[in-house]
């Protein structure tokens, strides 16, 4: 009886060490920084519904969950109120192919965690996560001791409340959608294509103009035929004079 005690206090002991530890574990671990963390951050805050949509529907979200489980800069996520949208020109987002929306979500995303007072030592212009045909695309940040700002050279606006810090995850209000240059900005002017005049070809049967002169330089008279000779002249008026004389004699 006693052994049998003994040996159910033994299995009760054990149970509950491996109860502490996992909750030991538990407690220890960071806080979730994978996509249901943002989801959760973003749902909160009560105003990034269709940014919301956005990380869903072009898989960023999925992305984002993958990077903060595998990096140790962290991310920072610059996040559209749902005004910002409403903002936009109609048919804005519905205009963009699937990968121009993917890089759209992108380019609100930085590769490296920024608190507030970090955004100072950035060094501009700041790498985004997305990027094309002709590199990745960038933002410039300004910042003062007070206030953020983020530019992409189509829009500009102001870095607003924190929505979370908690690294490996940082993110910040925005109340415009941040246009990236690469797809909103001035396209350079095409190349006009150069003109290139037909040539004419002469019409059947009529002469060109290199046949007209050769036919002209035929059809003039030789100065030989139109003009006499002056020794010709001068027997001409031998035998007018000669005729004359004759004439006289008679």
């Amino acid at each position: 009886m006693a052994a049998s005690s003994t040996h159910l206090f033994l299995l009760a002991a054990t149970f509950s060490a491996i109860i502490g530890i996992a909750a030991a574990a538990t407690a220890a671990a960071p806080a979730a920084a994978g996509l249901n963390n943002l989801t959760d951050i973003l749902t909160k805050g009560g105003q990034y519904n269709t940014f919301l949509r956005l990380l869903k529907s072009t898989q960023v979200g999925q992305q984002i969950q993958s990077q903060l489980n595998n990096s140790f800069n962290g991310l920072t996520i610059f996040a559209p109120t749902d005004n910002a949208f409403n903002n936009l020109k109609a048919g804005t987002l519905n205009g963009l192919s699937a990968q121009d929306q993917v890089n759209l979500v992108l380019s609100h995303v930085l590769p490296r965690y920024y608190s507030l007072s970090t955004f100072q030592t950035a060094s501009n212009p700041v790498s985004t996560q997305a990027s094309g045909s002709g590199g990745v695309y960038t933002v410039n940040v300004s910042s003062t001791t007070n206030q953020v700002n983020v530019s992409t050279g189509v829009v500009e606006t102001q870095v607003n409340n924190a929505l979370d810090t908690n690294f490996p995850l940082a993110v910040y209000s925005v109340d415009k959608v941040l246009l990236p240059t690469e797809l909103f900005g001035p396209k350079p002017p095409e190349a006009a294509p150069v003109a290139v005049a037909p040539s004419k070809s002469p019409a059947k049967g009529r002469p060109t103009k290199g046949d007209t002169a050769a036919q002209s330089v035929a059809e003039a008279p030789s100065d030989s035929a139109s003009h006499p000779s002056s020794a010709g002249r001068l027997m001409a008026g031998a035998a007018v004079v000669g005729f004359l004389g004759i004439v006289s004699i008679l």
